[in-house]
């Protein structure tokens, strides 16, 4: 691999990497309180459909991811109704949620655009150089030439960080996911501290899958999200439940992502399942040796009373 290829492959991967670190960031507040879901994918696909269909409206890219968020979060909405103001199971909710998501934006498209559907040109975010630093050797193109969502995703990292680990929010968020009994008992308002960490997580899934639409692939398709929901999930596990190592996680998931396209090009004799299967076969092999050192939030997925009593 020459200096030109592997330019190429670190814009790959940071391209590949960014909508799942969108999505996982958010995810990762939401495990924090407890509440792991698995619907994110549906979050995902809503908000590139949201976020196509905002931007042919309004004929801009920004408002394309507001409305892409805006459909992410209202799928979440759904979510945190039945989970934690019916007290439906998390694991149960989440996957039908996905399966309707899926659904649910394939029927609104083919009512948009035919049964047969159409090639979308969409209005996209454009590439914002970050002066100065685009012009780091080896790693500014890939790193800070990138569209506005990317960036988005770089600062999350930091902050989220500093509000869980720095703030007495972020540690009434902690104890949420730790000890729900004992956070009530302080005078935390554990189910709005949980609806409001889903809503959170859906509104940058939602994002995610606008970056998606607008900046990664500049069109819509049926299904596009292609699991990265669930990707995102493993995505929060790998980094640990911890802002600028899930940002990194996401990254390497990308890394190996690219990866596979890079050998598929150097024409190995081999069949091309083994290169689609590489990217997770890595990450499984990131989390048999990185996440035993970790421990989940205590009350993750786990069920609470107190979503009980309405």
């Amino acid at each position: 691999m020459n200096y030109a290829e592997f330019i190429v492959f670190l814009e790959a991967a940071v391209r590949l990497g960014v909508p799942l670190a969108l999505a996982a960031l958010g995810e990762t507040v939401s495990e924090r309180t407890g509440v792991i879901n698995i619907g994110l994918e549906g979050s995902i696909i809503a908000g590139a459909l949201g976020g196509a269909l905002g931007a042919l409206a309004f004929e801009s890219a920004g408002m394309g991811v507001l409305v892409g968020a805006s459909a992410g979060l209202a799928v979440a909405g759904v979510f945190a109704l039945f989970t934690l103001g019916l007290g439906v199971d998390q694991i149960i909710t989440g996957t039908a949620v996905t399966i309707g998501g899926l659904g649910m934006t394939g029927a609104i498209y083919q009512a948009r655009f035919g049964t047969t559907g159409t090639e979308l040109s969409l209005p996209t975010l454009s590439r914002l150089p970050v002066p100065a630093l685009e012009a780091i050797p080896l790693i500014g193109g890939p790193l800070f030439d990138q569209a506005p969502t990317a960036y988005l995703a770089y600062l999350m990292a930091p902050m989220l960080w500093w509000f869980l680990f720095r703030t007495s929010t972020g540690l009434s968020v902690r104890a949420v996911g730790e000890e729900p009994d004992a956070a009530r008992a302080a005078g935390i308002r554990v189910r709005r501290v949980r609806v409001l960490a889903t809503l959170f997580a859906g509104g940058m899934a939602g994002v995610a899958g606008a970056h998606l639409a607008l900046a990664h692939a500049g069109t819509f398709a049926e299904g596009m999200s292609a699991g990265r929901g669930f990707i995102a999930i493993a995505v929060v596990v790998l980094g640990r439940w911890n802002p600028p190592l899930v940002l990194a996680a996401a990254l390497f998931f990308g890394a190996a992502s690219a990866l596979q396209f890079f050998l598929q090009a150097l024409g190995f004799d081999l069949p091309y399942q083994l290169f689609l299967m590489l990217p997770y076969v890595l990450t499984l092999a990131g989390l048999a040796g990185w996440v035993g050192r970790s421990r989940a939030p205590a009350a993750l997925a786990l069920p609470w009373e107190g979503d009980r009593q309405g």
